[in-house]
């Protein structure tokens, strides 16, 4: 079997620092029973010796160990985040920090003829730098190697609706010509953008209003959000995406959604991923067969399938809308009531346990982690299919990954003939041993930037110290300087 270039490995790094979900539900009055379905099991909080870079070294760095991977044969060390610090460095920050470790460990430093991109786009950065580094491999950089880390921290205001779902960690990718698990099949792959406007920001003005996030008292990231909203962009662009990919697939979608092994999705939370799946397949049926196959899943209730196909069909601008109607404005109500519906259908629940099962309790306790929970999924499926004893050996994947503001990316992955070589090196799920779980006093300075004491030490790459010089003769404020605790 010949394959595109693709991912030949993983590893995940994700910080000491626990959140369980039940205990924060314990903490807040919430419903632990609706958090874990809706939510997860367990988020990481980064110490304050900690940040996107150094999650993203970490990553790396095991990553070269754990496949014996050469740093001098690294055409690409590629950055996804929407978490920088850094409005003009990127990757090269993360090699720099490897250049330093790696002599002492027995490997030489990584290639100088190595490109180092940092990729941008809300949470779909790293399936952008995926995409990238498989169009390197396959042109001037074929024979090289390329590695893409996806490395974020997701953090919102406590007391907002997007606390539970934070998180933070990195998910390290190894990319050949000739992969070991699977190949990106990007010639069928499918892309959809739109700009809309409010959906999830994080403009630099936030930081000069008094009233943003006045109780923390540290370099700290809130996004601004509107939930509703975002739902929708969510559900709008990954089904355009979907919707492209099939402009490149051969036959009914139907046939194509029973022969993948698996789907792996974006996944700030466990039930966004299910809502905009369930969409998926409504718009794909509407899509193969009209109105007239929209009506069983209309029965027993009071849904006209003829108004959700026009939905469909006359797809409406969501920023219009916003615009005109403002942000509590439904821009197709009838596709999200039925959307809904059919999300809790026995057809759906037996769709979701056959595709997008695989990894999941691995992913349940991975939080949110913006640029690499895509990645993180992917990793974790594979894993788990190897512990599982599945036989993947030639069978297609889907991807889907989503990024706001908008746009999303829709990708088959094909597994390579000897995936479990490759798959048996995983260790996601020992990459979440050693947890340290944090009591609701200790989060909650932590997050609002206080002093803690009795944290374990972090392993690996950490923040030393941060310079203070602004004169004419030595600059060096805000710059990080990094240690290796290893």
């Amino acid at each position: 079997m010949t394959l595109a270039p693709g991912i030949s490995g993983f590893s995940l790094q994700v910080p000491r620092l626990r959140v369980p979900l039940a205990a924060w539900a314990e903490w807040t009055g919430a419903d632990p029973s609706k958090i874990e379905a809706v939510v997860g099991r367990s988020f990481r909080v980064c110490s304050p010796q900690q940040n996107v870079y150094t999650l993203a070294a970490d990553a790396v760095l095991d990553l070269i160990e754990r496949f014996d991977v050469d740093p001098g044969e690294i055409g690409m060390l590629a950055l996804g985040t929407e978490s920088s610090t850094d409005n003009a460095a990127g990757a090269v920050l993360v090699r720099g920090m490897l250049d330093e470790v790696l002599p002492g460990r027995g490997r030489r430093p990584i290639a100088r003829a190595c490109e180092v991109p940092e990729f941008k786009h809300a949470c779909l950065g790293g399936v952008y730098a995926l995409k990238a580094a498989a169009r390197y491999l396959g042109t001037d950089g074929r024979g090289r190697r390329a590695i893409v880390v996806a490395s974020d921290i997701a953090e919102y205001e406590r007391g907002s609706t997007g606390e539970q779902t934070q998180g933070a960690g990195a998910v390290a990718m190894l990319l050949d010509t000739d992969p070991a698990l699977c190949g990106l099949d990007l010639t069928r792959g499918g892309s959809a953008s739109a700009y809309r406007g409010l959906d999830f920001r994080k403009p630099f003005a936030r930081h000069r209003e008094p009233s943003y996030a006045r109780a923390t008292q540290r370099l700290h990231d809130f996004p601004i959000f509107n939930g509703g909203y975002s739902t929708q962009c969510y559900v709008e662009a990954t089904v355009r995406a979907i919707d492209a990919m099939f402009e490149r697939v051969e036959g009914p979608r139907a046939e194509f959604y029973d022969r993948v092994a698996a789907i792996c999705c974006h996944r700030p939370y466990e039930h966004m991923p299910m809502q905009a799946m369930a969409a998926a397949l409504v718009w794909s049926a509407a899509k193969d067969g009209g109105a007239e196959a929209l009506a069983p899943m209309c029965e027993g209730t009071e849904l006209d399938p003829a108004k959700v196909y026009e939905e469909i069909d006359n797809t409406p601008d969501l920023y219009a809308q916003v615009k005109s109607g403002g942000i509590a404005s439904a821009a197709f109500p009838a596709f999200m009531a039925l959307t809904r519906t059919f999300r809790r259908s026995p057809a759906f629940k037996a769709f979701a346990s056959a595709k997008l099962s695989l990894g999941k309790d691995i992913t349940a306790d991975l939080g949110n982690l913006y640029t690499a929970s895509l990645p993180g999924w992917l990793g974790a499926a594979f894993e788990t299919a190897h512990r599982e004893a599945r036989d993947l050996a030639g069978r297609e994947l889907l991807t889907v990954g989503y990024g706001s503001g908008d746009a999303a990316e829709a990708i088959p992955l094909t597994v390579a003939p000897r995936w479990r070589e490759a798959a048996a090196k995983l260790d996601f799920a020992g990459s979440l041993q050693g947890a340290y779980d944090l009591t609701r006093q200790q989060y909650e300075a932590l997050h609002d930037g206080a002093a803690v004491d009795g944290l374990p030490a972090d392993p690996g790459f950490v923040v030393a110290r941060v310079g203070e010089s602004y004169d004419e003769r030595f600059q060096d404020l805000g710059v990080d300087y990094y240690d290796f605790c290893g």
